[in-house]
């Protein structure tokens, strides 16, 4: 009986091996593909903000930056604008990701700070339900967090495939290697033996 159930269990443990190698193998292969949903709700989003500054007139976010005492308001909020479309457009084609990256974050950071930070944290606030229809209140800080962990994750692991940045030949995990590599190699001393 005993030899019965010891077969039974490493016939069970082979299978359940063979279904984990398995499950491993999807997984990695599918992994690759882990950029690209977040490469279309940073980048659409980004342009979404910028465009509707833009629709609605920079002088009016420019007067909104004003009335928070930002310095050189039509100034910054151009660039603003100029950061969300251009951005947001970069992040979406999966082209300088690292680069874009940077702007991207300041202006989420001080959106976090100067406007959603007194709200706390959540991003959804109900206030009311009124004639069937939900009412909410200002977000809070939440969803800057959550762009700002999206742009981390595409600058660490890179754009991914269908990516501009791909197509041309170098992610930025691959140039960081490169860089790594002739960093390496330049600090070799060759002495004579």
């Amino acid at each position: 009986m005993k030899e019965l159930s010891s077969s039974l269990e490493s016939a069970g443990s082979s299978r359940f091996a063979f279904l984990s190698s398995r499950l491993a193998s999807v997984r990695s292969s599918v992994a690759a593909w882990a950029p690209i949903p977040l490469r279309l709700i940073v980048g659409y989003g980004f342009m979404e903000h910028g465009y509707a500054k833009l629709a609605r007139g920079p002088e009016a976010f420019a007067a909104i930056l004003h009335a928070m005492n930002v310095p050189a308001p039509h100034f910054m909020a151009w660039l603003t604008i100029l950061t969300e479309l251009s951005g947001g457009l970069a992040v979406l084609l999966g082209a300088f990701v690292p680069l874009v990256s940077l702007p991207m974050a300041a202006v989420l950071a001080v959106a976090m700070l100067t406007v959603h930070l007194p709200y706390g944290f959540s991003s959804i606030k109900l206030l009311s339900v009124a004639s069937g229809r939900a009412q909410f209140g200002p977000p809070g800080y939440e969803l800057d967090l959550l762009y700002l962990a999206c742009l981390a994750a595409l600058v660490i692991g890179g754009s991914g495939p269908l990516s501009l940045t791909r197509t041309l030949g170098e992610d930025s995990t691959t140039a960081a290697r490169r860089h790594s590599h002739k960093c390496n190699r330049s600090s070799e001393v060759n002495l004579p033996v």
